[in-house]
């Protein structure tokens, strides 16, 4: 068989490569398949204190198993301070009067950039007392006592996606307190509300934080399995928004002062994390699992257990 000649060898070896680089590179996901995604996180010392200083390089972002890259780690401070924060309450409630002065306190030491909201939840209905507003003196007078057995929420669930249409289309970070037993009195005792998914998946799609404090609602036993079951929901519906779940034992804290003062520092102590990852396939998007770690010491991350990635058609 006859040789091939050196130059031909080496344009056949050449033409060989340049095949081979093109099929790699159609493999690889075009850039524009990458979508940003923006979400809020909260970072804390040991114990809800304040936090070591913290940058975009000392976190680390995963959604699955897959590394994504930070593009943006932006402090909630100064411009991109603006909060809107919603009290809800169930008005089911029957330990809410004696901290009624530590609730109005608390609203009335936020700073002016804190926007406050008051509703009540009682009998399927959201009942607005205080619209959103900087003026926290006034917001603070209209907190009112609960009014007991007769007007729990029949599913504080469907009070709380109520809530979140309300801070829909509000500038600046969006965050809810609820304050209450976490039972759906609707659907009846079951381990997980349906209603709960339904505002789960809604406060993920709006990057809305759902902070949770629980106190005795109505007649349900402090014993019962009831009970464990609805601070499950509580504890479950905070994680996966990236809140703070505040409990003491199956009872009605003593006092909310402590849990309110590390709602407050959690609240100063909060950053716009922006990552890109992989579009969706679905039209519509879809949740990922989403996880933020830090290597650095005496750092807490919390954030939300998923994130809402969209689609091509979106």
């Amino acid at each position: 068989m006859r040789k091939l000649t050196r130059p031909l060898a080496g344009l056949i070896i050449l033409a060989c490569f340049i095949l081979l680089t093109a099929s790699i590179r159609a493999q690889e996901p075009p850039k524009s398949d990458k979508v940003p995604v923006t979400t809020l996180i909260t970072v804390l010392g040991p114990k809800f204190s304040a936090p070591p200083a913290l940058g975009r390089a000392d976190a680390i972002v995963r959604t699955g198993d897959h590394r994504e890259d930070i593009t943006g780690w932006v402090p909630a401070q100064g411009t991109k301070a603006t909060l809107q924060l919603a009290i809800l309450i169930d008005d089911g409630a029957t330990d809410f009067g004696v901290h009624l002065d530590e609730v109005r306190h608390f609203i009335q030491s936020q700073p002016k950039s804190t926007n406050v909201g008051v509703f009540y939840a009682s009998m399927g209905t959201t009942q607005p007392i205080a619209p959103f507003s900087a003026d926290h003196d006034a917001v603070a007078q209209k907190v009112r006592i609960t009014f007991g057995h007769g007007s729990s929420s029949t599913s504080i669930y469907l009070s709380l996606i109520d809530v979140l249409r309300k801070l829909q289309h509000l500038p600046g970070r969006r965050e809810i307190l609820l304050i209450g037993d976490g039972h759906d009195r609707l659907r009846g005792d079951l381990p997980e509300s349906p209603d709960l998914d339904r505002a789960m998946d809604t406060a993920v799609k709006l990057n809305v934080v759902v902070h949770t404090l629980y106190v005795h609602v109505g007649r349900l036993n402090s014993e019962s399995f009831d009970l464990t079951l609805a601070q499950g929901n509580l504890a479950h519906l905070a994680a996966e928004t990236g809140g703070q779940s505040f409990f003491q034992g199956l009872n009605t804290p003593v006092s909310f002062t402590p849990f309110l003062d590390q709602l407050d520092m959690a609240l100063h102590n909060q950053y716009f994390l922006t990552f890109t990852t992989a579009r969706s396939n679905k039209p519509k998007g879809e949740f990922r699992g989403f996880k933020v770690t830090t290597e650095q010491r005496n750092a807490q991350i919390t954030a939300p257990d998923r994130v809402f990635v969209p689609g091509a058609g979106k």
